[in-house]
């Protein structure tokens, strides 16, 4: 590659975030693959072993500096460190399209779960608030000027149910991206007989997706949008 490349196709720096993510992900395929017979229980064992390791390495310094491409070739070198040859068996029957995806919506859950936690944490604040405050009495305004009385608890509610359409919205999101994309390889699917019911069950998807192409296309439209 062109030293000039270089830097544009780097994105380390910028999805080390999907760190736990890539982990999750490997650590079920790694198993997957077991299942399927493709790695023997003793390689999967270790694979599983050194990915454990590779998490703590992540968690404890900070490698965003490191000169590798992004956080897929990041984890596959520390892997190999950990266990050594072994580590490259997993990629087998995985492309970097459907892991990529993967990661970007176990992500993209588990940012939903956190925000519906943070608005609800809002609204146990807002309801405590109206029900001290059911027998204060304010001036309520229209068009500037005050006009009916209102109880302080109604409008501290009125502040509670745009929220709880917000939570409506981010449940929505969370729905679309809990469709499982690993199996789907670089395009067509993965050629070995790989229990994608079990990936979605260990990764915590809603389903599975229907077709490999479109598995991958989602991705597409993420990178468009940023």
């Amino acid at each position: 590659m062109a030293p000039a490349m270089i830097p544009l196709n780097r994105s380390l720096d910028v999805d080390i975030r999907l760190g736990p993510q890539d982990i999750r992900g490997s650590l079920a395929w790694s198993r997957a693959l077991v299942r399927a017979g493709v790695v023997t229980s003793s390689e999967g064992d270790l694979l599983v072993e050194g990915l454990g390791r590779v998490a703590k390495r992540l968690e404890s310094s900070d490698h965003s500096g490191e000169a590798d491409e992004d956080i897929h070739s990041l984890v596959e070198r520390l892997l190999h460190e950990e266990v050594g040859d072994v580590a490259g068996k997993l990629h087998t029957g995985r492309s970097r399209n459907d892991q990529v995806a993967t990661d970007f919506r176990l992500w993209s859950m588990e940012t939903c779960d956190v925000l519906d936690r943070a608005i609800a944490g809002v609204q146990n604040v807002l309801v405590e608030w109206a029900q001290g405050s059911v027998d204060v009495i304010l001036p309520g305004y229209t068009h500037l000027q005050q006009a009916q009385p209102v109880r302080a608890a109604h409008w501290v509610l009125s502040h509670f149910w745009p929220l709880d359409r917000d939570r409506e919205l981010i449940s929505a999101a969370r729905a679309q991206a809990g469709v499982l994309p690993l199996g789907s390889g670089a395009l067509t699917g993965c050629p070995f007989a790989i229990d994608r019911e079990f990936l979605r069950e260990e990764l915590g998807f809603i389903r599975i997706s229907d077709n490999s192409m479109d598995a991958l296309r989602a991705l597409v439209a993420v990178a468009c949008a940023k």
